[in-house]
């Protein structure tokens, strides 16, 4: 449940190379990237605080903001644990 930043990536690589086989080979993570850390950071933030403000707050976007990145990269809330 305390998993570091680099940890969360990590494992989304993990999850994601199991879609293709276990093999990454010409999966773009390079370019891929930066959506696999945005969208760490959001669930960080979402386990991390109490509330959907707070998060947003933490990721230094306002709440309108960081409730559409949730719904961009189709996080359930409702499965995160907060605080």
């Amino acid at each position: 449940s305390n998993l570091t930043l680099e940890e969360l990536i990590g494992l989304k690589l993990e999850l994601s190379s199991a879609y293709v086989n276990d093999k990454l080979y010409n999966f773009p993570i390079w370019r891929s990237m930066y959506y696999i850390c945005r969208e760490a950071c959001l669930m960080y933030s979402l386990s991390a605080c109490r509330t959907m403000k707070d998060s947003a707050s933490l990721m230094g976007i306002t709440e309108s903001d960081f409730r559409k990145e949730v719904k961009r990269y189709n996080i359930d809330v409702e499965e995160q644990h907060y605080g």
